[in-house]
C-alpha cells in the first residue's frame, strides 16, 4: 500500500462538490434500477410496470424484502403474517385522539409511526426475522393510521379493517366506511406498486443514513417520513391539484400554462432529476386515472390534467412525472388532497424497509465530508473588549 503524504493528497480544488449529490453514486444496491435514458423502472430484476399490471402490492413487498417472488405456499404464509397487524394498538388510537386539529396528516403520521415502536411485541428484538415482522406491521398499519386520523378529524370514529383483504382495499374501506369498487382497489394497488421504491430518493437516503447508525427500524422509517414531508419531495401531486384549482376550467388551461412558462415558474408534475424522458410510471397511471375518473363520473380534473400535459409538452422539453396523474387518480377515488403525501408513505414504506435491511446487511456508517469555506485563523477577543460584532482577525 502506498504511503499517504501531504504530497499525494488531492488538491483542494480537485475535490469536486456536487450540489444535491446529483448523479453521485454512493453505494451499490440490488433493490431498484432506474434507467433514466431508456425510461425503465426495475424492482429486483422485474419491470415495475409488469408487476403493477400482473402482481399485487403485497407480492411486491415480498419481492423487495426477500429478493424473489414467492411460491404459492410461501405467499400464503406471508399474507397470514399480516393478520396480527390488521388493527392499530389501542394506545395508538388514544394518541391519535390527542393531536390538535391543526396538526397536518404528515405531522401526525411522523409522530404516530414513531410511537408504534413502543407497542410492538418485537420491540428491542434486532434479529432479522423480528425486523421483517416489524416491516410487515408498519406496512399494514400506516394506511390505518392515515384513515383513522382522517376520520377523527372529521368527527367520525375509526373503521375496523377487514381480515383477509388487501392493503389497497382496507385503505379505501376504512377511509370511506363502505365497500370499495374492485376497479378502484385495483387502481390504488397499481399506484402503490409504482410508488413502492425509487432507488436513493431523499427519504430513502434518509432512512439508510439513520439505519447506518444501527438505530431501530421505527427510527429509520420516522426519518424517512420526516424527509418525505418536505414539499420538494413528497408534496408534488398536491401542488398539481393546487394548480388545477387555480386554473379553474379546461378553457383556461392553455393561457395559464403559457403565462407560467413565460414567467419561468415551475409547473408541478413535470421534470425529474433522474429521467431524461417520460417517467415510465406516467403512462400506466394515466390509464388508471382515466378509468377511475370515468367510474367516479367526474372527469373534469382528469381532462384538465391531460390538457396541462398537452400544452407543457408542446411548448417545452419537459416530460410528465409520476405526480401528474397520481393527483388525478387519487382525486377520482375521493381521497382528500392532504392525504396524497401520506398515501405516498404507505407505499414507499416497503422500499424504505428494504433499503434499511440492505444497509444493515453490509453496514458502514454513512458519514460524508463537507468542503469548509469559512475562516480558519480568527483570534478570540474577551467579551468586555469587543467593540463590534465583526470577525476579529
Amino acid at each position: 500500500m502506498n504511503e499517504i503524504t501531504n504530497d499525494n493528497l488531492p488538491a483542494k480544488e480537485d475535490m469536486a462538490v456536487v450540489a444535491g449529490l446529483a448523479d453521485v453514486t454512493i453505494g451499490k444496491s440490488e433493490i431498484c434500477f432506474i434507467d433514466g435514458d431508456g425510461g425503465r423502472l426495475i424492482y429486483r430484476g422485474y419491470d415495475a410496470l409488469e408487476l403493477a399490471e400482473k402482481s399485487s402490492f403485497e407480492e411486491v413487498a415480498y419481492l423487495l424484502w426477500y429478493s424473489c417472488l414467492p411460491r404459492h405456499t410461501e405467499f400464503k404464509a406471508f399474507l397470514d403474517g399480516f393478520t396480527g397487524s390488521i388493527e392499530l394498538p389501542t394506545e395508538t388510537i388514544m394518541i391519535l385522539r390527542m393531536f390538535p386539529k391543526a396538526a397536518t396528516p404528515m405531522e401526525v403520521l411522523r409522530t404516530a409511526v414513531s410511537s408504534l415502536g413502543h407497542w410492538d411485541p418485537d420491540s428491542g428484538n434486532t434479529r432479522f426475522d423480528a425486523c421483517l415482522r416489524k416491516a410487515q406491521r408498519l406496512t399494514e398499519r400506516i394506511p390505518l393510521l392515515i384513515t383513522a386520523h382522517q376520520r377523527l378529524r372529521e368527527g367520525k370514529e375509526p373503521v375496523k379493517p377487514l381480515d383477509g383483504r388487501s392493503i389497497a382495499y382496507n385503505f379505501l374501506y376504512t377511509l370511506h366506511d363502505q365497500e370499495p369498487d374492485p376497479a378502484m382497489v385495483k387502481a390504488l394497488d397499481v399506484a402503490l406498486i409504482l410508488h413502492a421504491d425509487h432507488e436513493l430518493n431523499a427519504s430513502t437516503f434518509a432512512a439508510r443514513i439513520t439505519a447506518s447508525t444501527m438505530a431501530d427500524i421505527y427510527s429509520s422509517v420516522t426519518s424517512a417520513i420526516g424527509t418525505l414531508k418536505g414539499p420538494l419531495h413528497g408534496g408534488a401531486n398536491i401542488e398539481v391539484m393546487k394548480c388545477i384549482h387555480e386554473i379553474g376550467s379546461l378553457a383556461e388551461v392553455e393561457a395559464w400554462v403559457k403565462k407560467r412558462l413565460a414567467a419561468k415558474k415551475k409547473i408541478p408534475g413535470f421534470g425529474h432529476r433522474v429521467y431524461n424522458c417520460e417517467d415510465p410510471r406516467t403512462g400506466l397511471l394515466r390509464q388508471y386515472a382515466r378509468r377511475a375518473a370515468n367510474l367516479a363520473g367526474e372527469t373534469h380534473f382528469f381532462e384538465m390534467t391531460q390538457e396541462i400535459e398537452k400544452v407543457v409538452t408542446a411548448n417545452t422539453n419537459l416530460f410528465p412525472n409520476v405526480d401528474l396523474y397520481s393527483a388525478a387518480l387519487y382525486h377520482a377515488m375521493n381521497i382528500p388532497e392532504e392525504l396524497f403525501t401520506p398515501v405516498f408513505a404507505m407505499s414507499r414504506v416497503v422500499g424504505w424497509t428494504s433499503h434499511i435491511f440492505e444497509q444493515w446487511y453490509n453496514n458502514r456508517l454513512i458519514r460524508p465530508r463537507a468542503e469548509y469555506i469559512g475562516e480558519t485563523s480568527l483570534t478570540y477577543v474577551p467579551i468586555a473588549q469587543r467593540t463590534s460584532r465583526r470577525k476579529e482577525g
